[in-house]
């Protein structure tokens, strides 16, 4: 293998020092044309912004979940900002592809975003509205690149309800069985993809709940689905 010449090396290390413009992320002019599609009817941003349905989305980047004072969250989405939840580029990809795998009992009825490109050109317009879209760290340099999209072999796998019971005992010492919310989301009856995606974001650390993020890292795909079977199931 070659090794870099001196240029090349202070060349990238430069490249990586910058930081990342909103126009990076994707083409924000497609993104205002998808908001107007997909968020509009909830959702305000840009000069004037005021809260409907669903929070402004102004200064979105860099925000902590649930944190405007004139507006009233779900009790699952202040839940997770009391968790740490930050809206920045990976967690708002993840959230706006699939908003249930992110934040289980969250309101807001959309069903996600699947097309890679088209998330990544929506996020861009959403950082052009956010306070300093350039003083926000990225971990990566668009959204394309992020890892969260699960696998769909891992969506496929067929879940054992019986293995699943048996490895339930810690899930039910905080999780109610009968599906009440006593300061704990119920998983009960939950739709078993659902499941599996929460679970798979504990693991990548999207969802920010220390905890679950070391239980979930501790179960195999093929336990996860047997838990999600046996949930999906349970009266």
């Amino acid at each position: 293998m070659r090794k870099r010449g001196p240029s090349v090396a202070l060349a990238c290390a430069a490249a990586m020092a910058l930081p990342v413009a909103a126009e990076d992320i994707g083409d924000a002019a497609h993104g205002a044309k998808l908001f107007k599609l997909e968020c509009s009817v909830c959702h305000q941003i840009g000069e004037g912004a005021v809260n409907r349905v669903g929070p402004r989305l102004n200064g979105l980047f860099g925000r902590r979940a649930a944190s405007l004072d004139d507006f009233t969250y779900s009790k699952s989405m202040a839940r997770m900002g009391s968790d740490g939840l930050i809206w920045r580029l990976e967690t708002l990809d993840a959230y706006v592809e699939n908003p249930k795998a992110l934040i289980s009992g969250t309101r807001m009825n959309y069903k996600g975003m699947a097309d890679a490109q088209s998330r990544a050109d929506l996020l861009a317009y959403l950082r052009d509205w956010s306070d300093k879209p350039r003083d926000i760290p990225e971990a990566e340099p668009t959204a394309r690149q992020t890892d969260h999209e699960l696998d769909p072999a891992i969506l496929a796998i067929k879940g054992d309800p019986a293995y699943g019971e048996y490895l339930s005992s810690e899930c039910i010492t905080c999780h109610q069985r009968d599906g009440s919310d006593q300061g704990i989301p119920s998983i009960t009856r939950w739709p078993e993809e659902d499941f599996v995606a929460a679970m798979h974001a504990y693991k990548k650390k999207l969802r920010p709940h220390q905890v679950m993020q070391m239980m979930a890292g501790r179960l195999s795909n093929d336990e996860i689905a047997a838990l999600a079977a046996f949930f999906a199931t349970l009266e």
